[in-house]
């Protein structure tokens, strides 16, 4: 007589016998609970941002944007960054001497001298005009809150170039704790990358100034504290984007400006005594030498005496030529060429000839 097998759940319900189906009748401590059916898990935008530049569901994080950043390469110094052999620290001289040009490059520059220089770009108030982004962002910040911005040179130069907990403190707020200051930071934030949305036309010049420079082969780079997402879409709304081989953003790391520009330089393959820095900020075109670049200002943001410490400053884009980065450089010379002074020496004196006639 043959065996029947009948097999009953931990509900007692019947089960369709399968020849592959052999379930053995566990303890009832073992037995497996039915788990009911549930709806599919979507992720919807993940890491993703929303509408405003910042992660759904998550407060935006004031970034560098309204915090006064150090110049940084005071004494030449440089950042670190990390090989698998372990830490290496690049520093202004370090990258000069790495990243020199080989024999064939020597040649090719020797024909095309344009080709050497690195151009490196500011946003702010050079590719973008982010004086008014501030001024905005703050102008809606105290509308919100019903704060008073008082009307004082030094305030506004304050509210645009510096830390905003000093321009905080500089504005009446209702009450004075740090909560209220950090919501407030973060709405700041927001709104400036709100307003950064709305942005679609370059500083005046620029992209004619940037035709003339990718004509010449000359490679460009543009550098900033916003995210790289924001930067590149900024970029491709002003029809920018196609101009620059480099970019660095806020996702590189760099903690000072001079940082940030050596950061460009690496990634234009150009050592910093040949780059040129463009920038509109004093403490820019400081950062801009300690690193051995040249620096051209723009005036504009700030007065033309603000900028005396700059190579060439101009009123515009409009006014520059690509004859004006040789001329910055004019003064250098080269390495197999460089200019000696020669020392004259004095010609013997004459001799009188005399003669002597005997009689």
């Amino acid at each position: 007589m043959e065996a029947t097998l009948s097999f009953v759940s931990c509900s007692q319900a019947q089960f369709p016998l399968q020849s592959t189906s052999f379930l053995p009748q566990y303890p009832k401590k073992y037995q497996l609970l039915r788990v009911q059916k549930s709806k599919p898990l979507k992720i919807v935008k993940a890491l993703g941002t929303g509408d405003n530049g910042h992660f759904e569901d998550f407060p935006a994080i004031p970034n560098k944007i309204f915090m006064e950043e150090a110049i940084g390469a005071e004494y030449g110094e440089g950042f670190e960054t990390f090989r698998p052999n372990g830490l290496l620290k690049v520093d202004v001289d370090f990258l000069n001497d790495r990243l020199q040009e080989g024999f064939l490059r020597r040649i090719r520059y020797a024909m095309k001298p344009d080709e050497a220089y690195g151009l490196i770009f500011s946003w702010d108030n050079v590719v973008a005009d982010s004086r008014a982004l501030k001024l905005d962002a703050w102008n809606q910040l105290a509308s919100e809150e019903g704060l008073e911005i008082p009307e004082d040179d030094n305030v506004l130069r304050l509210l645009l170039y510096g830390a905003a907990d000093d321009a905080l403190h500089k504005v009446p707020l209702r009450e004075k704790n740090e909560a209220d200051q950090g919501r407030l930071k973060t709405r700041l934030s927001q709104l400036y990358y709100d307003n950064l949305l709305n942005i679609s036309e370059p500083i005046e010049g620029l992209k004619e100034w940037l035709d003339a420079v990718s004509t010449a082969h000359i490679p460009c780079a543009v550098v900033s504290s916003l995210d790289r997402r924001n930067m590149v879409e900024a970029l491709d709304r002003m029809g920018l984007m196609k101009y620059f081989q480099a970019i660095v953003t806020e996702e590189d790391g760099m903690e000072s400006i001079a940082h940030r520009f050596l950061s460009a330089a690496v990634k234009l393959d150009r050592k910093p005594s040949k780059c040129v820095v463009f920038e509109d900020d004093p403490r820019g075109i400081t950062a801009a030498h300690n690193c051995t670049m040249m620096a051209i200002a723009l005036i504009g943001a700030h007065p033309a005496y603000d900028l005396g410490q700059a190579d060439l400053a101009v009123g515009g884009f409009s006014e520059l030529s690509v004859i004006n980065l040789r001329r910055l450089f004019a003064h250098k010379g080269s390495n197999f060429m460089d200019l000696e002074k020669q020392v004259a020496e004095k010609a013997p004196r004459r001799r009188k000839l005399t003669i002597d006639t005997i009689f």
